[in-house]
């Protein structure tokens, strides 16, 4: 099973985004907190969907895959879409939900206070990410690899995963060159993430060697 994450972006000092002080009053300054610094090595892994019951709970839609890195870290780092700042939420429990993840953060005690937060990208460590078994990858981790196949012909550059309901789906991009008139462009390839096709990856090189044709 691969599990989610996404590259992570710049970082900037973190401060209480005015809109989110907006939502409801200070209900959503409790629980968002500023702070000077940054982890270097933030991604992000889904963003708050909404509430969850009538106790301050919310909602987590991971982007993808278990949620495993927003359920091992005891904090997340919070940002509004559009904005350059952040905050940071201490976690004080959080569990799987049908497909997401449900989590309680201090201060958020009413449903108002968690309503507050919806909207908010959830960012974490990859430091906090827990250990992957030998034959899982964070997503995180492929993006960026480059995709060769069997004869070694590069296949382009991993730039994104689905996840299909069924297993996980490579994007990997390529450059199709000018002809007959029409100008390159970008195209991609869908490459099932199951082991009848990628034969290995190497996280550290950032290389996927897979078996699927050009053509294909």
């Amino acid at each position: 099973m691969v599990r989610n994450a996404r590259p992570a972006r710049a970082r900037v000092p973190l401060k209480i985004g005015a809109d989110a002080r907006g939502a409801a009053g200070t209900s959503a300054a409790q629980v968002l907190a500023p702070v000077t610094e940054v982890p270097d090595d933030l991604v992000e892994l889904g963003y708050i969907g909404d509430a969850y019951g009538i106790r301050g709970w919310i909602k987590v839609q991971p982007h993808g895959g278990d949620g495993g890195g927003l359920l091992s870290a005891d904090s997340w780092y919070l940002q509004r879409p559009g904005d350059s700042t952040y905050t940071k939420a201490k976690v004080l429990q959080s569990r799987g939900h049908s497909g997401t993840v449900v989590a309680q953060l201090r201060g958020s005690d009413s449903r108002t206070a968690a309503e507050a937060l919806k909207g908010l990208q959830v960012w974490v460590p990859r430091s906090a990410f827990p250990t992957a078994d030998e034959d899982e990858f964070y997503w995180v981790d492929l993006i960026g690899a480059q995709v060769t196949n069997l004869q070694d012909e590069s296949l382009g550059t991993v730039v994104g995963l689905l996840d299909n309901g069924v297993h996980t789906v490579l994007r990997v991009a390529y450059e199709v060159p000018a002809a007959d008139g029409k100008p390159a462009k970008t195209a991609e390839r869908l490459i099932p993430f199951v082991g009848q096709y990628v034969q290995t990856v190497d996280t550290e090189a950032g290389r996927i060697v897979a078996d699927w044709g050009l053509d294909y």
